[in-house]
């Protein structure tokens, strides 16, 4: 079992920067940050591969947010850049043990227990 906690959230005007932290406490192979926000649907933001040279971005954050991963901590990042409203939402990391690695939540077997990100205008 895996236990995943996030931390970094927090309450910044649009046009901001938070950086996100997932600090895990054993191996793991896909990581990924979703996000949801009230009355909609979790949605996967990004995903990173294990050696952290591969990364998939959601369309409407790329270029401004960056996924990263630092193994030898097992320690996952999401640097949040230019952030508007439409990004407020619970932001939460999640992790599994093997590959392959999707967009699709219920694939992750692991989940933090969630940071918010509040975005004002």
């Amino acid at each position: 079992q895996v236990q995943l906690v996030e931390s970094g959230g927090g309450s910044v005007q649009a046009g901001g920067a938070l950086r996100l932290s997932c600090a895990a406490s054993g191996y793991t192979y896909c990581v990924a940050w979703f996000r949801q926000a009230p009355g909609k649907e979790r949605e996967g933001v990004a995903i990173i591969w294990p050696r952290g040279g591969d990364t998939a971005t959601r369309e409407s954050v790329k270029g401004r947010f960056t996924i990263s991963r630092d193994n030898a901590k097992n320690t996952l990042y999401l640097q949040m850049n230019s952030l508007k409203p439409d990004d407020t939402a619970m932001y939460y990391c999640a992790a599994r043990g093997k590959g392959p690695c999707t967009w699709s939540a219920g694939i992750y077997d692991y989940w933090g227990q969630g940071t918010q990100v509040t975005v004002s205008s």
